[in-house]
């Protein structure tokens, strides 16, 4: 079903495998780039161990040309720069699919049709002049069994390679070309046809897509420790800082991190921090202080399995309840849990837009699997972009005749000016205090304040919380459920299964508050259907327990993933078969 052309639609999925160091996802992101550019819609996720070299690792690719979120089992192609990737994986190969390998490298042979044997280590030193080019080699045997020409690739290379000189380029050209003639004429079982159908496609993925939005919000200054998997948030925007006037401090640890970012906010720039679940446990203190004070702040919280160090390359979805109440202290708090590119971007941009207007903390919650796996997107859509400014600028600040930083309002949000920026002093403390900032200690002033943080400004947090996504079915009697990252492989599922069932997914990125149901009931859609099936990667089902806690409504099934594996498309299907019947 999933295998070549499924119904008349191309479906390619292509893995890599081998040891880290050995080039892999250098072969993994360059194909990936040529397929987006060609013009097909792409899907990528990764598998590695945590050390820099040995292990083994992989690359997925899936290619098609209609909208992909998941990965699938079956392999077309597999590219073994090992043994262990031949063992692990021929079993996992399609009817028609073919293992590309290097007799010499893997020093054995096989004799069975399924195996093409490319001497791609030969190859490179006999055109490209250097061992090191067996990864080119390697790239241009896998287009030309798909049948696809070098033009894209080398565009690739050329910009690649242009700070090495014309004659590295050279040469890696033909280590490409002496790959793909090479494929061309020994593959003779290839069935495989792609030639480029439709207008080049943006290949992104979360962590970038948090770093776009959060610059595009007016995010001037990110400040982390590096922490698998959030970094890539941090390396992102420190790529585009000159370009963007941010500036991104490698703080010491993640405790000067988030109180960096707390100091930076309340000075008057925009600030967000991010860290994985180890990282994020240090700056629970910071959180809180924020909350105290009414300061905005944003923070990216990428999840990997724990406890302590747990699997640090692997994915996990453990962190929800941890991020719903880390801290000391009763306060409000939004949590966000992107599951595409797309949402990633918008809800970053929500994250800043609410962080400022509330004066409170907003968490967007990733993992790993979001971390590393790329997507192909049309376009971003930039119509509900916002940016307003809620700060008080000196003009506004001048004008009053007193300033109370923490005054009491009616929706519970006070005046936030900008120190330094007039004549009046703006004060806050990390005690209790009073409407101007200054410490107290009786009951009936702390109850003021508790009211006007939490309860004022919940009731219209909530009103801006996004209703889920329905997908499928409009009056389904199959509901799946999920958050974040599941969104790929449930949308996957439901159009799979759609064919024989009355079925929907149901999606939440916007977790906490969890929406109203004015907008849209979702809890009657649930109430409606005839089994309703909530899917989480983690052990203890934290997202349904949250709706339990908040609305009553219980799933009829659970499903948990907590291998720190992301589920793949009939592997899913299969799990959702057991319930449906």
């Amino acid at each position: 079903m999933y295998n070549g052309f499924s119904g008349g639609l191309l479906d390619y999925s292509i893995k890599i495998g081998g040891e880290a160091g050995q080039g892999i996802q250098t072969i993994g992101d360059t194909l990936s780039k040529v397929f987006s550019r060609s013009g097909y819609h792409v899907f990528t996720h990764q598998d590695y161990m945590s050390r820099v070299r040995g292990g083994h690792n992989f690359y997925q690719i899936r290619l098609s040309d209609r909208p992909i979120l998941a990965s699938r089992d079956v392999i077309d192609i597999l590219v073994a720069l090992d043994r262990e990737s031949i063992t692990l994986h021929e079993k996992e190969l399609s009817d028609t699919g073919i293992i590309v390998y290097d007799s010499f490298t893997l020093k054995e042979v096989y004799e069975k049709p399924q195996f093409l044997n490319v001497p791609f280590a030969e190859l490179a030193m006999k055109n490209g002049g250097d061992r090191i080019m067996a990864n080119t080699v390697a790239t241009g045997a896998v287009l030309g069994m798909l049948g696809l020409n070098l033009e894209t690739f080398l565009g690739i290379l050329k910009d690649t390679l242009q700070q090495k000189g014309e004659d590295v380029f050279q040469a890696n050209e033909k280590a490409a070309i002496a790959g793909r003639e090479f494929a061309l004429q020994r593959c003779t079982q290839c069935s495989f046809s792609l030639a480029p159908f439709s207008a080049p496609k943006m290949l992104i993925g979360v962590n970038e897509a948090i770093g776009l939005g959060a610059i595009g919000s007016g995010c001037k200054f990110y400040t982390a420790y590096p922490m698998t998997p959030s970094t890539g948030i941090m390396l992102y925007i420190a790529s585009k800082a000159k370009e963007y006037g941010v500036i991104v401090e490698q703080a010491e640890d993640e405790i000067a991190a988030i109180n960096m970012a707390i100091g930076a906010s309340f000075a008057g720039v925009r600030s967000m921090t991010g860290s994985s679940g180890g990282g994020f446990a240090l700056m629970v203190e910071g959180l809180s202080l924020a909350a105290m004070t009414e300061t905005p702040i944003v923070i990216a919280l990428a999840q990997r399995p724990a406890p302590a160090t747990g699997l640090p390359t692997r994915t996990e979805q453990a962190d929800l309840l941890f991020a719903l109440h880390a801290a000391h202290g009763e306060f409000p708090r939004v949590i966000f849990a992107p599951g595409t590119p797309e949402q990633a971007f918008g809800l970053t941009n929500k994250a800043f837009d609410l962080s400022q207007k509330y004066q409170i903390p907003v968490i967007i919650l990733t993992d790993q699997y979001l971390a590393d796996a790329q997507w192909t997107v049309e376009r971003i859509d930039l119509k509900r972009f916002v940016y307003h400014d809620y700060r008080l600028r000196r003009d506004e600040l001048e004008i009053l005749s007193e300033y109370r930083r923490h005054a009491i309002t009616e929706n519970g949000v006070s005046p936030f000016g900008i120190p330094g920026d007039s004549h009046h002093v703006i004060v806050t403390d990390s005690d209790e205090h009073d409407e101007e900032g200054h410490i107290i200690e009786d009951s009936a002033s702390r109850i003021r304040m508790v009211d006007k943080r939490l309860f004022r400004k919940l009731p219209l947090i909530a009103q801006e919380i996004t209703p889920p996504v329905l997908y499928g079915s409009n009056k389904p009697d199959i509901v799946i459920v999920g958050w974040g990252s599941t969104y790929g492989v449930m949308r996957g599922a439901v159009d799979t299964l759609s064919k024989s069932n009355s079925i929907a997914m149901m999606h939440f990125s916007e977790v906490y508050p969890l929406p109203p149901v004015d907008k849209f009931d979702y809890l009657q859609v649930l109430r409606d259907a005839k089994k309703t099936i909530c899917v989480e990667n983690n052990a203890t089902g934290q997202f349904a327990r949250l709706m339990r806690a908040e609305t009553g409504y219980g799933f009829d099934v659970e499903i948990h993933k907590y291998d720190g594996r992301p589920f793949t498309l009939e592997t899913f299907i299969g799990e959702l078969d057991a319930y449906i019947g």
